[in-house]
């Protein structure tokens, strides 16, 4: 696991190290500049020395300086080229005799060279580039010094501030294990560093949502819990009954009562399982592009027989249109179900069943009109709620089948729309605002 305090150590030291050595190459070659000009300066005011010097013939006789006490070397000339004048006889010196400033390289280094004529004679001050470098190298080290012996505490000091600046990330985090699934409350953020508010704020995000999923999942225990309880114990109520027949007709009377009651408790853990599935986490599968039109015929087909039982005249009205959306395929079947289910069982007998695609502003839709009795503007909210039935219908259910449908139009972006139909009942519209995959 990487740590964030030796990441910044090492990226700040590395940081400062590298600063420095460009301030020392800066400052290197500040010194050298400096050192050129002033050993320029003393180079030309040397020879100007001489120049007012009667320097005697010495072509005979070497004279002989401790090369490490002078740094300076010098030769003179007379007008016909014979030397009258060498301070170093044992270095190998510029023979050149340039007139002013001048570098001169020979084989045994650089010479940075001044000349000039005075009285028939040439002077030349010659002295090693090796002997500036020097020098400004060592300006170099000692202004860079002082700062690579600090870095040991420079990285103590580091190490000790980046602690102490992670600190609230470590408050943090003691928060968020304090947190169970009875106690999600958020985490404060009033006395954070601005850097970690972000942070707070979406683990807040994150606890609120994870507390109204769980919230959710236990209404949704509690609920399924009490709608089994009640088809469960009719369920025994009429196994009693059919074992306490006193004949056969009475006897078949009740187990087809209680055939009903296990279809209809089947039927409620079908819903169930299908509300399951289509909450978020409950597997999400790949999508593709669907047509709608293949998915109504399909699911009108499918509930043709229930329809023509009662007499109803469920059709797709034709559009000429060709809505496609992106999402999947089984539970879009599962949610148009659901609606012409609706539709079909409360329809009364003769009425009529009309289903419809198109597109809105580029925006695909399908919805189902029927002529049954529609739902009234104030409960139209609350039909959408798990188990909720109205009070008013005889027809058998589970609560469950608007909900699935809201369900899974919220995964694909939708938005399930109630209204007054054409026909006099319910239109029940899913509104898609996601454009099809190219």
């Amino acid at each position: 696991m990487k740590s964030i305090r030796r990441q910044l150590l090492v990226a700040l030291l590395s940081a400062m190290t590298l600063t420095t050595l460009l301030g020392a190459l800066a400052t290197y070659k500040t010194a050298r500049d400096e050192a050129t000009a002033m050993f320029d300066y003393q180079l030309r005011q040397l020879a100007l020395s001489f120049r007012d010097q009667q320097v005697q013939d010495v072509r005979r006789r070497e004279v002989t300086i401790d090369e490490d006490a002078q740094d300076f070397s010098i030769q003179i000339w007379r007008p016909d080229g014979t030397r009258i004048y060498l301070s170093h006889p044992r270095r190998e010196l510029p023979h050149q005799a340039p007139i002013g400033f001048a570098t001169v390289n020979t084989d045994h280094g650089k010479w940075r060279v001044f000349g000039l004529q005075q009285g028939g004679q040439t002077i030349q001050v010659a002295q090693l580039v090796q002997v500036r470098d020097h020098l400004a190298l060592a300006a170099a080290l000692r202004t860079v010094a002082p700062f690579l012996l600090m870095l040991p505490m420079l990285g103590v000091l580091i190490w000790v501030m980046v602690g102490r600046g992670l600190r609230p990330l470590a408050a943090v985090a003691r928060a968020v294990t304090t947190r169970t699934a009875v106690a999600l409350d958020p985490l404060p953020d009033n006395r954070v560093p601005a850097e970690v508010v972000p942070l707070v704020l979406s683990l807040n995000d994150l606890l609120a949502r994870l507390k109204r999923a769980l919230d959710a999942q236990r209404e949704f225990i509690a609920d399924a819990a009490h709608e089994l309880r009640t088809p469960l114990a009719a369920l025994s109520l009429q196994l009693q009954l059919a074992e306490r027949a006193p004949d056969a007709l009475s006897r078949a009377d009740a187990f087809a009562e209680l055939k009903r009651g296990v279809e209809r408790a089947t039927h409620a853990v079908q819903q169930l399982l299908t509300l399951a599935r289509q909450e978020p986490g409950g597997g999400d599968r790949p999508t593709m592009p669907v047509r709608l039109d293949d998915l109504v015929a399909s699911v009108i087909v499918d509930h043709q027989p229930l329809a023509e039982a009662r007499r109803i005249d469920l059709g797709m009205v034709p559009t000429g249109q060709l809505a496609v959306v992106d999402g999947d395929q089984d539970a879009l079947r599962i949610l148009l179900a659901n609606l012409v289910s609706n539709a079909v069982r409360y329809t009364p007998p003769g009425g009529k069943i009309d289903v419809a695609i198109g597109e809105d502003n580029a925006a695909p839709f399908v919805e189902v009109c029927d002529s049954g009795p529609g739902i009234p503007l104030e409960e139209r909210e609350r039909v959408f709620d798990r188990f909720y039935r109205r009070a008013q219908s005889d027809e058998p259910g589970s609560g469950l089948g608007l909900a699935i449908v809201k369900t899974i139009a919220e995964r694909h972006q939708a938005r399930v729309l109630l209204g007054d139909a054409g026909l006099g009942g319910l239109r029940a519209r899913v509104q898609f605002g996601r454009p099809p995959r190219p």
